[in-house]
């Protein structure tokens, strides 16, 4: 019998643009069919690698060379956590989510989809609460979101 290999969450590199692209374009149709489509997937391609990828902090978390999630943070803010479509409770969003804690360790705050109830369940798992909600004018596709913060001082726990 031959050993699972180990999921680890690595620093992101801009050779893992196309990967993570094809991971944000795969799993935002299946979880959010929903969601209005703003941009084009060359567009979401060039945004990852030349935006997203070149400002704050992106971590994948990889299992034998395949990204299986991805995280992306700046400071306090927490852009951007997706995994790959059929990778769910797995327990790779909370590696993802315990990696941006220990980035931030006193705080975190994310946006959401009301919709997206999944997720929100997800989040409010792992302690963070709901700060607003709002009618969707504050992102481009117009859809209802959610605010969460998460605190330390809000459950004690050690990272």
């Amino acid at each position: 019998m031959s050993a699972t290999p180990a999921i680890t969450i690595e620093r992101a590199s801009p050779r893992d643009a196309g990967e993570i692209s094809a991971l944000y374009l795969a799993s935002r149709a299946e979880a959010l069919p929903y969601l209005r489509r703003v941009h084009s997937d060359d567009e979401v391609r060039s945004w990852i690698a030349h935006v997203r990828l070149a400002t704050g902090e992106a971590w994948v978390a990889r299992e034998a060379g395949r990204i299986l999630g991805f995280l992306c943070l700046d400071g306090e803010d927490l852009d951007q956590l997706y995994l790959l479509p059929g990778q769910l409770r797995r327990g790779i969003g909370s590696l993802l989510l315990a990696k941006a804690r220990e980035r931030s360790p006193e705080r975190l705050h994310l946006f959401t989809f009301q919709r997206n109830t999944a997720a929100r369940a997800f989040y409010e798992r792992h302690g963070f609460r709901l700060v607003d909600l709002n009618d969707g004018d504050r992102n481009e596709e117009g859809e209802p979101d959610a605010l969460y913060e998460w605190r330390r001082s809000f459950s004690g726990e050690p990272l």
